[in-house]
């Protein structure tokens, strides 16, 4: 499991911040997203195996529209108007501290 910020927002990956899915989505509907971001995802592998630049690029545009979707790319989804920190680094960010003080100084044992 990836570590996520105190707000809700973001989870991290090797100190890069990736947005988090919309919450505020119904369970039913997280669900037929992520079906589709699957789909996308399979049919972006079967373009590049067939090396069909077409097909890829529309196979890549199914994987966004799934990800705006879901609220991990595009509009944010919370409300208060803070800014976007997706694809960032988590030292360059507000979540700095935190991320120093509440994850990496865990002592893994």
């Amino acid at each position: 499991m990836y570590p996520t910020t105190p707000d809700g927002r973001y989870f991290v990956v090797k100190g890069q911040l990736w947005r988090c899915t919309n919450p505020g989505l119904s369970e039913a509907e997280r669900q037929r997203l992520v079906k589709a971001l699957m789909t996308a995802r399979r049919a972006v592998k079967a373009a590049k195996t067939s090396e069909d630049p077409e097909a890829l690029r529309n196979a890549r545009a199914s994987v966004d529209a799934a990800k705006v979707a879901l609220g991990e790319r595009g509009p944010v989804w919370w409300e208060d108007g803070s800014p976007d920190y997706n694809r960032k680094r988590v030292a360059n960010s507000p979540y700095a501290r935190w991320f120093s003080d509440e994850v990496e100084g865990v002592d893994p044992s």
